[in-house]
């Protein structure tokens, strides 16, 4: 009886299985961040539109009623503003000065898990005079 013949290995090797995870390590490293940037890049438009929206109905009023902030208006409760955006990752409010008769300055704010992941833009805001504007690390790319 020949050893040899029975005696050829099988399966994968310690070093080989090492280089698989090493492999799928480092393509994890690389992705799972930008995946992250990707999801809280997308959830950031769900603040953008909503703010879009909300200035669309306040011109709307204005048309109808000379007023920003008139309480006939759909989206103005008590001289306020507060909606949550259709995702509800933001909230958009406009109170006191921020929402006059003849001006408003709209205030998107990330709820939940948005408001940790988005470091870069703290806040979005939008004017009666279409300015843009946001706070936080890196507001280059917010809008």
């Amino acid at each position: 009886m020949n050893r040899s013949c029975f005696s050829r290995s099988r399966g994968f090797t310690l070093i080989e299985l090492m280089i698989v995870v090493a492999i799928i390590g480092i393509l994890a490293a690389i992705a799972l961040p930008q995946y992250t940037d990707y999801v809280t890049r997308s959830r950031r438009i769900d603040g953008q539109s909503t703010l879009l929206q909300v200035a669309q109905e306040l011109e709307r009023c204005y048309t109808q009623f000379s007023a920003y902030n008139n309480n006939n208006c759909s989206v103005v409760t008590a001289s306020a503003v507060s909606q949550a955006s259709p995702e509800g990752f933001y909230l958009v409010t406009a109170t006191g000065a921020a929402l006059s008769a003849s001006a408003f300055t709209l205030t998107a704010t990330p709820q939940g898990a948005q408001a940790t992941n988005d470091t870069n833009c703290t806040t979005l805001t939008l004017t009666h005079l279409g300015v843009q504007g946001a706070t936080g690390a890196d507001t280059s790319r917010c809008w």
